[in-house]
């Protein structure tokens, strides 16, 4: 099956979730995508035909970090979706897409942090480490082209991430 063929598109974004996974110190979880120098960003993935967002998020939170839907509470979710393009050189000839349009998910952790595991996936492993890092951090640390897309998403999550802190 070519990447991304079991994906939704709409209007030639890739329907997806992205996941903000918080601790109980009020830190979100960041990791860098394998074989890149410097890329971090949240654990995010397609929405898979005949799948809702929420479930989408629980399948990628798997694949991704390893966690099941027991080790983590739901927060919130963004009202809206938010779309980035990606650069035309980022773009697979085999995805018929221009961008990702995505649903954002605030999680807590509910398990220690020793349940992390960036192996679970069938595909290949998408992520070489992670790490924890305070909440508007990630807008620094990831790529140019999505920065406007983690600034507004975060700001809509961060009243809700202000009122669960621990």
């Amino acid at each position: 099956m070519l990447n991304g063929e079991r994906d939704i598109y709409e209007d030639g974004y890739r329907l997806n979730v992205c996941i903000v996974l918080c601790n109980d110190a009020n830190q979100v979880l960041i990791a860098q995508r394998s074989g890149s120098r410097n890329w971090w960003q949240f654990p995010q993935g397609g929405i898979h035909r005949g799948e809702t967002p929420t479930e989408a998020m629980y399948r990628e939170l798997y694949e991704e970090v390893g966690l099941r839907p027991n080790q983590v509470s739901v927060i919130a979710q963004t009202p809206r979706w938010f779309r980035y393009r990606l650069p035309r050189d980022r773009i697979p000839r085999e995805i018929p897409g221009i961008g990702q349009k995505q649903k954002w998910f605030l999680l807590r952790l509910r398990s220690p942090d020793h349940v992390i595991n960036l192996t679970r996936s069938e595909d290949e492993q998408e992520f070489e480490r992670w790490t924890w890092v305070d909440f508007w951090e990630p807008v620094r640390m990831t790529v140019r082209f999505k920065y406007r897309v983690y600034r507004d998403a975060l700001e809509d999550l961060s009243s809700h991430f202000e009122h669960e802190a621990v």
